[in-house]
């Protein structure tokens, strides 16, 4: 029988009581004021600690530009007051994208992501003052084995995975080559050049949720120059960074959204115990952000797990319909936030940015403080919560809390609708917009053009 978890806390100290009869480690701060603090990414301010992680909507156009859902994403975003906005996955060519909404950068694009960009700062100056300026990143991505730009499946497969190929996915499936794979670094690097004309603090070269860099950093199986050892299998990686900053020195900053572990046995997993992949070792992915650091990274995102297959290592939940997980959320949230905690403690001089705080409701600002406060990481990133409670930071800095009311509920509802194919939000908090969409796409399994949307906005 599979035991559902729920959250039960009406206080903070219901929460800590759990922490410690589960014997976890997880830091805590009544005090949240630290979460106020600035900090600085090279001659740049972040005003708070605070960060939306990048979370996609799958609400772009069918040729990759944001969409009237998009738009009204970020300008809520822009509301909060929120020190980083860590814009969503956005493909460095049509055939890298995840979905056929998935936001695409390339020069036929490029204005409708500038006036992005452009309202968002417009209305975070227009709702606090003129010297507000969120930090703003954009996660460059090519979607590997996970790529459905046409709602065909399209897999860019890095290395042959039995854990993770599927009856649509075969064993005998083309893996790339690796000169395939020298053309698609200079792709990156192109959109990185119109992510800094455009106006981005920084770009990200996503390296998560086993996208496709995230899998060569695992290609311990595949042959050739990006497989194999540790140099082979973060090539790809590095090249475009030091590609990156040789075209645009330091016009833009590079950063990476990282896993930390895959959770998956070895050798198909990176970051974990050759011998047991149910524990973590981080002696490799620590390797690589510190030479990632002496190439100029100053940021780091850290992340672990894969949404597809093992989805409540990355992101503690309650219950969710497609997998319901044999372990406390709790557990959980101690795994992500230990492994951010080694990670800052062997690079001290990189702002790494924690996530895995929106199971715990309006207590993740006092595990954000904590966490802060005791130097296990430099920025706390929410996720989830921030298409829930796109506000929470304006709370948090105005009125010194969040409010549970209107916390995400971890339900997995915003999940359901991105693989059923619609434009995703929070069902239960944003109801309005989003009540229609889940309904429409839970009894199709189609996918959603765009109408009933307009209506609704």
């Amino acid at each position: 029988m599979v035991r559902h978890f729920k959250f039960k806390y009406h206080c903070l100290d219901d929460l800590n009581n759990d922490i410690k009869k589960m014997n976890l480690s997880i830091p805590i701060s009544e005090n949240i004021e630290i979460l106020k603090k600035s900090i600085m990414i090279g001659s740049k301010k972040i005003y708070n600690r605070l960060a939306i992680q990048p979370m996609e909507g799958c609400d772009g156009t069918l040729d990759g530009r944001p969409g009237k859902l998009t738009f009204r994403r970020y300008k809520r975003f822009a509301q909060s007051g929120v020190g980083l906005i860590w814009f969503e996955a956005t493909a460095v060519l049509n055939e890298g994208r995840a979905n056929p909404r998935q936001l695409l950068i390339s020069e036929i694009n490029i204005d409708d992501i500038r006036r992005l960009l452009e309202s968002t700062l417009y209305e975070a100056k227009s709702q606090f003052n003129l010297d507000y300026k969120p930090y703003t990143v954009l996660q460059l991505t090519h979607s590997g084995r996970y790529s459905r730009p046409n709602l065909q499946i399209k897999p860019m497969i890095a290395v042959n995975n039995p854990y993770l190929n599927n009856s649509k996915l075969r064993e005998e499936h083309h893996v790339t080559t690796d000169e395939e794979l020298m053309d698609l670094e200079d792709k990156f690097v192109e959109a990185a050049v119109m992510a800094e004309e455009i106006g981005f603090d920084a770009v990200d070269i996503k390296s998560c949720h086993r996208y496709l860099i995230s899998e060569l950093l695992s290609a311990h199986t595949r042959e050739g120059k990006y497989g194999g050892n540790f140099k082979n299998r973060t090539r790809f990686l590095l090249n475009i960074i030091d590609k990156i900053r040789r075209k645009l020195s330091d016009k833009i900053e590079i950063t990476v959204r990282l896993n930390a572990y895959d959770a998956i046995p070895y050798p198909y997993g990176w970051g974990v115990k050759k011998e047991d992949f149910r524990k973590y070792d981080l002696t490799e992915p620590i390797r690589l952000i510190k030479i990632m650091r002496d190439k100029g990274v100053k940021l780091v995102n850290i992340s672990i797990g894969n949404p597809y297959h093992n989805p409540h290592i990355g992101r503690p939940y309650d219950i969710g319909p497609y997998y319901t997980p044999h372990e406390h959320p709790l557990i959980g949230v101690e795994r992500i936030l230990s492994i951010t905690k080694e990670i800052q403690e062997n690079t001290p001089d990189v702002a790494i940015v924690a996530t895995g705080f929106s199971w715990l409701r309006e207590y993740g600002a006092n595990v954000a403080a904590g966490g802060i406060k005791d130097r296990w990481f430099s920025i706390a990133g929410f996720g989830r919560q921030a298409f829930a409670y796109p506000h929470f930071a304006k709370d948090i800095i105005e009125k010194g809390k969040m409010q549970h009311s209107k916390c995400c509920i971890t339900c997995s509802k915003c999940t359901e609708i991105m693989r059923d194919g619609g434009m995703t939000g929070c069902v239960i908090r944003d109801s309005k917009v989003y009540d229609p969409i889940y309904k429409k796409v839970r009894k199709s399994k189609a996918f959603l053009i765009g109408t009933h949307v307009s209506e609704h906005l």
